[in-house]
């Protein structure tokens, strides 16, 4: 837009004055070109105060797999420092500890049952808003680049992203094949996240200021099969890694957790791959545990490597304290806790997931920690109000920025979890939940309104953050399980669950998932 096309435009619609010969006074152009009209001026003119946005997407990484979150071996110093300078959310969860569902719940800000993904097969539907929709609709340049996994065989690209790059299904460390933007498909020699790392860092050094972006970038790590970069797979050959207690305290537990012990998702079954003969319930067998502990951990230091090259390359183009940096998992991680390996269940290893972002303008600049608890729902609202984009139709989740700041003493106090038994995967029931500050309930419905065939658990997290002990049978929590069950029921319905449908529960199985999908 010219100097005369913006003149007409104000005049048209009376934004200022003209002098008595019909133009327009010096010190009124001058001052309405100052204070910007938004809606007439071009996005170059608008981009200054709307911040660049960079989603950093981890998939399968634990809560505590930071050094920021007190591990006692990983040294995560790149992603440490960006803690230390904003805020760090010390009790994030996913509504759906499950890749697909819980990655369009970041995108869509909804529960599973509304946007259609209950699980890893089914596409994300294309005409369902997400934040990248309403930041490309806003004048935002948007990209993803690396893991997307919504509809396992499908790489094409998808709305609300000028730049498309991704690959089918889960991706390789080495040399994965992906499809650019729907034009080319090669491979891309080298370790998956230096691969998307450059890619990313070329994507950004082709923006301008005349237009804000937003880019996800969709690490494989530290997802199975756990592969480290080269530099790294000896980093923690000197850790002694042992099953977790809890693995030994199943008295008093659902049945079905003792029978998925010798399961595809159990400590002594296959652990993807890094044990040829199992089930092992041998004291040796431990050691296979061990080597896929230590490759897990190695794979999150190329992750950290990766946020350091990015972080230092938005200092380069003076854009760092302008961009919205949201660090993340997709869903948490069961590292042998109650015998367990992989997620879904509602269990805090598997539920809680790391979040941390940095944006000098939240807080007045202030690093904070978090105590808070927020979802992966809440992400697609936060980004948009920051990016001052269209607010979603019906988001379940809602904007931490007031929080955040400091301007919200009615954050929410509970929430509800949700996984659907799966036929590819049966090792885990169908799981309803509710967590509240201290306490936790869950249940395992079995799919035709019957009652439960499976003993619900119920925990008291301040007293016992690890879930050792289930009180589900205690008398003196009749009245407290009342309330939650109660409660779990209005949270439901709360998002449009007022008839919960779900999958049969077929049972816990034995045999092995298709390789294909694993």
């Amino acid at each position: 837009m010219n100097i005369t096309m913006l003149f007409n435009s104000l005049r048209s619609n009376n934004r200022f004055p003209v002098s008595l010969s019909g133009r327009p006074s010096i010190l009124c152009v001058i001052f309405f070109i100052l204070a910007g009209f938004s809606d007439v001026l071009p996005h170059s003119a608008q981009a200054a105060d709307r911040p660049n946005v960079l989603v950093i997407l981890c998939d399968d990484l634990r809560w505590d797999a930071l050094g920021c979150m007190g591990h006692p071996h990983l040294k995560t110093p790149q992603i440490d420092k960006l803690a230390g300078e904003g805020m760090l959310l010390k009790n994030a969860f996913c509504t759906t500890s499950l890749c697909s569902p819980s990655r369009a719940s970041i995108l869509s800000g909804q529960y599973a049952h509304a946007h259609g993904v209950t699980n890893n097969f089914t596409e994300y539907p294309e005409d369902m808003e997400t934040f990248p929709v309403r930041l490309q609709n806003a004048g935002y340049e948007t990209a993803y680049i690396g893991k997307y996994h919504m509809g396992e065989d499908n790489d094409s690209p998808r709305p609300g992203f000028d730049h498309f790059v991704t690959h089918k299904g889960q991706g390789k460390y080495f040399d994965t094949e992906f499809n650019f933007n729907g034009k080319e498909r090669r491979v891309a020699k080298g370790y998956y996240t230096t691969v998307v790392t450059d890619m990313a860092e070329q994507w950004i050094q082709t923006q301008n200021d005349e237009k804000p972006w937003m880019l996800m970038l969709g690490h494989k790590a530290p997802h199975s099969f756990y592969f480290p970069e080269p530099k790294y797979e000896n980093a923690f050959d000197d850790v002694e890694v042992n099953y977790p207690h809890s693995s030994f305290q199943l008295d008093g537990k659902p049945e079905w957790i003792k029978k998925r012990l010798t399961t595809w998702h159990g400590i002594y079954g296959p652990l993807f791959d890094w044990r040829k003969d199992f089930p092992d319930t041998s004291a040796a067998g431990v050691m296979d545990f061990q080597a896929m502990v230590r490759a897990y951990w190695g794979t999150i230091l190329s992750v950290d490597d990766s946020v350091g090259r990015l972080v230092e390359l938005l200092k380069d183009r003076n854009e760092l304290d302008n961009t919205v940096i949201v660090f993340m998992g997709d869903n948490g991680l069961l590292e042998g806790e109650h015998g367990m390996v992989d997620k879904r269940t509602a269990h805090e290893a598997s539920m809680r997931i790391p979040i941390v972002v940095r944006y000098p303008k939240l807080a007045g600049g202030k690093a904070r920690t978090i105590e808070q608890q927020v979802l992966t729902v809440d992400i697609a609202p936060t980004l948009i109000e920051l990016a001052k984009a269209k607010p979603l139709s019906n988001p379940h989740g809602k904007s931490m920025v007031g929080m955040l700041n400091g301007e919200d003493d009615q954050w929410r106090k509970s929430w509800f979890y949700h996984y659907n038994y799966e036929k590819q995967f049966p090792y885990t029931p169908n799981v309803r939940s509710i967590r509240t500050d201290r306490w936790k309930l869950i249940r395992y419905p079995h799919g035709d309104g019957s009652p439960d065939r499976h003993m619900a658990e119920l925990y008291d997290l301040k007293n016992d953050p690890a879930e050792r002990h289930n009180l589900i049978d205690k008398p003196e929590h009749a009245e407290l399980i009342k309330e939650l069950r109660a409660e779990l029921v209005e949270l439901m319905a709360a998002t449009g669950i007022t008839k919960d449908e779900m999958p049969m529960d077929e049972g816990i199985k034995g045999e092995l998932p298709d390789k294909a999908i694993r």
